[in-house]
């Protein structure tokens, strides 16, 4: 996998091309969400090009009420072609057994973080296979991001590509006041 090649490639690009070019070879692509207030602007973009990528979402029992109910109006808007990951326990369960959530900054925390967002993550792209990854992570989000390129490669040997990672928070919003996709 030649990285800076496709990031030559790549970089100069707008998020909607980046996505044609990503997917034009791809065999086994994937575009994760996590259904967030932004996300729609990469779900529309990309199931504009391959309307029946699957769509991983890891459903950790956590989200808000809104969060549920925005990812539902997509779904169905936009005809996704989801495929919905659980933790091994439910929120019910680990609320009844296991004390619900523990506080933030301890071990404790950081093992149900591993039980409810990356176990189930990690099962789902073993599952998925992808041989190309669409994210809709973006630099202004957290200090590490800063230093990513629109394609990596993961430590799990993944080909992940950010269409958005050079777009600004008002790139995104304007993009969903555009094309209607505000929840």
């Amino acid at each position: 996998m030649n990285l800076d090649a496709i990031n030559r490639d790549l970089t100069a690009l707008s998020p909607q091309d980046i996505i044609a070019s990503a997917l034009a070879d791809a065999k086994a692509p994937v575009l994760t969400t996590n259904f967030g207030p932004h996300e729609a602007a990469i779900l529309h973009m990309v199931t504009q090009v391959r309307p029946d990528i699957p769509v991983v979402w890891i459903d950790s029992g956590y989200g808000t009420e809104a969060t549920y109910r925005f990812a539902r109006q997509l779904i169905d808007r936009l005809g996704l072609n989801i495929r919905i990951y659980h933790p091994e326990y439910s929120r019910a369960y680990r609320s009844a057994v296991m004390g619900g959530v523990p506080e933030v900054d301890t071990p404790e925390h950081d093992e149900f973080t591993r039980q409810v967002k990356l176990e189930p993550f990690a099962r789902a792209m073993a599952s998925e296979a992808p041989d190309v990854w669409l994210t809709a992570i973006r630099k202004d989000q957290t200090a590490f991001r800063q230093g990513l390129e629109v394609a990596s490669e993961t430590k799990d040997g993944y080909l992940r590509i950010a269409p958005l990672l050079n777009w600004t928070e008002l790139d995104v919003e304007e993009y969903l006041v555009e094309h209607d996709l505000h929840h």
